[in-house]
């Protein structure tokens, strides 16, 4: 056993053995630095960044922006999955054309004129904002892209970097998986980087259909919903947008994620699992999509008397044209014109705080290896300094 003056001794050695090799470190860093150039960029990391991505929004309701920005989205390869020597002639010289004049009419009933910006941009800028509030630090800065149009996804990554993050969590606000949606934008990410000399490490927030914060986020806004209306409905709808009945034989999960959801809510309000019923919307061109389609179906709801429809669109994380114009307005149409009596349309989660508390939880599983480093290094630099304080 040792005696006091041992260990005195011992520790002593430890802590000059410490200084040594901190003053060999201060050192060996000079001796590098002397042979830097005379501009050289200090290197500066160790931030990590977070990137809400939604998928876009024309900058204007000019007939220009909307069909620039669907030349941008109906290219992409994973959103259309024909060949590009047949599509893109039909794209440019017939599909944007004619369809941009009657999307820029659409866009203009939803239209923010106050801020004479769209729904989905204000209000993705709106949570990127809340979850900078809540989780925000010197260390950790939050973002939020577009996939298509304005902040692009590249601005945004580019942004970060100069800010000092090494790495990045690209969170998509898609909470079930299609790689029309998730896929896509991580695509969009990898060619950014792809180039950059000094890559940020990437991670991607995984879909979230089945996550009981989610799925209880749809239950408290569904329930508020009804409570601030005092509608009672008959029949609960979940419409979803709509892919090519394709997807699913090519091994795209989207359906089945989304039937998931729906049973998972219809438990979670105490209706059972068939108590939410599933539909799709947006369905575009001749083929067939996912069905039950949206259209029919409420159609067919209100010749089977129900005269109290509530939808939602759990597929969406912000109100935009599918939700504000579509189901707002053609699908409540529909309906009323089949015999239905009333109609309500539960917002999506949007940047209230339902949305806002799951989307907090979601982002913090994802860091937490980021914090647990954080603290880690935080412990040890204070164990360091302790060491090499004068004895």
């Amino acid at each position: 056993m040792l005696d006091g003056s041992d260990e005195n001794n011992n520790m002593l050695e430890f802590v000059n053995s410490s200084r040594l090799l901190a003053e060999d470190q201060q050192n060996a860093m000079r001796s590098v630095t002397s042979f830097m150039p005379q501009n050289h960029i200090a290197a500066c990391g160790g931030k990590m960044g977070v990137l809400l991505v939604n998928l876009g929004t024309p900058d204007s309701t000019s007939v220009k922006d909307v069909k620039k920005y669907l030349a941008e989205f109906l290219a992409d390869p994973k959103v259309v999955e024909l060949p590009r020597l047949l599509w893109l002639p039909i794209l440019y010289g017939i599909i944007c054309p004619f369809k941009a004049p009657k999307s820029a009419e659409n866009y203009k009933k939803i239209w923010n004129q106050d801020q004479n910006d769209s729904p989905l941009r204000i209000i993705t800028r709106g949570q990127a904002q809340d979850l900078r509030d809540r989780i925000g630090t010197e260390q950790v800065i939050v973002e939020w892209a577009m996939r298509y149009g304005n902040p692009s996804i590249e601005s945004k990554i580019k942004s970060l970097n100069e800010q000092g993050c090494d790495r990045i969590l690209v969170a998509p606000l898609y909470p079930q998986y299609s790689a029309t949606t998730t896929a896509t934008a991580v695509d969009e990410v990898n060619r950014v980087i792809k180039n950059m000399r000094w890559q940020p490490a990437i991670s991607v927030m995984p879909a979230y259909y089945d996550h009981p914060a989610y799925i209880d986020a749809l239950a408290k806004s569904s329930l508020a919903h009804f409570d601030k209306t005092g509608f009672k409905p008959d029949m609960i709808l979940a419409s979803f947008h709509g892919l090519p009945e394709t997807s699913l034989k090519n091994g795209d999960p989207y359906y089945c994620q989304a039937i998931k959801t729906s049973r998972l809510l219809g438990a979670r309000l105490g209706l059972g699992e068939e108590g939410v019923a599933t539909s799709f919307q947006s369905r575009f061109g001749k083929a067939k999509w996912l069905q039950p389609y949206t259209s029919d179906t409420v159609k067919k709801l209100a010749a089977q008397g129900v005269k109290k429809l509530a939808v939602l669109t759990p597929g969406f994380a912000a109100d935009c044209l599918e939700t504000l114009e579509e189901i707002c307005m053609e699908i409540r149409d529909d309906f009323i014109q089949a015999g239905g009596e009333d109609f309500t349309f539960i917002p999506c989660l949007n940047d209230g705080q339902f949305g806002q508390d799951m989307l907090q939880t979601l982002v913090n599983d994802e860091l937490h290896a980021f914090h647990a480093k954080a603290n880690n290094t935080a412990s040890l630099a204070a164990k360091t300094n302790l060491l090499n304080k004068p004895s």
